[in-house]
């Protein structure tokens, strides 16, 4: 039965993050709201919490899907190395609306889809996910939405799309950005912003002490 939460006062938070938790552990999908947009989640470690996840949204695995983590340190147990940029990146921009593409470390066992032998890793800046995450450990987490339609803002936008796909629906209210996250490849030679979103190219600049021309390009 898929149960929604409201997470917005204590007892229906504490009550939805176990009951989201026992559902993540069971290899079931959540819906968690971000800062950014509201996610669908999975166990990252699940191939088969991750196959539902993509089947929900209907698409295959050439999209992979990126992992939320609940701490700037859960990183280093991910990547291969963690490049100064990204260090830099972090510490200006975790957590917040800014996902990081790196090379993931080769002895993890997952499976998010089409990688390459790279992952996207993003710290959400939402009360209610970062508790989830700490609870749980890293997370494959989506936009939660049906591919090709419009993100969910709400958690009653995200039911509408996903519907019994879902165990548990968590309702933080409206997401605060309501816009995707600014995506940033940290696997080629030089820094690239693949989606520019919540964080504008001219502050990744900033940080990185670069034109924001050339991060576009």
């Amino acid at each position: 039965m898929t149960i929604t939460y409201d997470c917005t006062e204590d007892t229906g938070r504490e009550v939805g993050l176990s009951s989201a938790a026992g559902a993540l552990r069971a290899g079931r999908l959540v819906v968690t709201p971000t800062d950014t947009l509201y996610g669908i989640a999975a166990d990252a470690f699940d191939p088969d919490a991750v196959t539902l996840l993509l089947s929900a949204k209907r698409r295959g695995p050439d999209m992979p899907v990126p992992v939320l983590v609940g701490s700037w340190e859960t990183i280093d147990g991910l990547v291969v190395s963690t490049p100064a940029t990204a260090r830099d990146l972090i510490r200006a921009f975790w957590p917040g609306g800014l996902s990081l593409i790196v090379h993931q470390a080769p002895s993890l066992n997952w499976n998010l889809g089409h990688t390459q032998g790279t992952v996207m890793l993003r710290m959400p800046l939402h009360p209610v996910a970062i508790e989830l995450l700490r609870e749980v450990g890293p997370l494959a987490v989506s936009s939660a939405n049906v591919s090709g339609q419009p993100p969910a803002t709400t958690v009653a936008e995200a039911r509408e799309q996903l519907g019994d796909s879902v165990a548990v629906y968590l309702d933080g209210g409206p997401c605060s950005v309501g816009q995707p996250s600014t995506i940033v490849d940290l696997t080629g030679p030089a820094p690239r912003i693949v989606r520019e979103g919540a964080v504008s190219a001219e502050r990744v600049g900033e940080v990185l002490n670069t034109d924001a021309a050339s991060l576009r390009g």
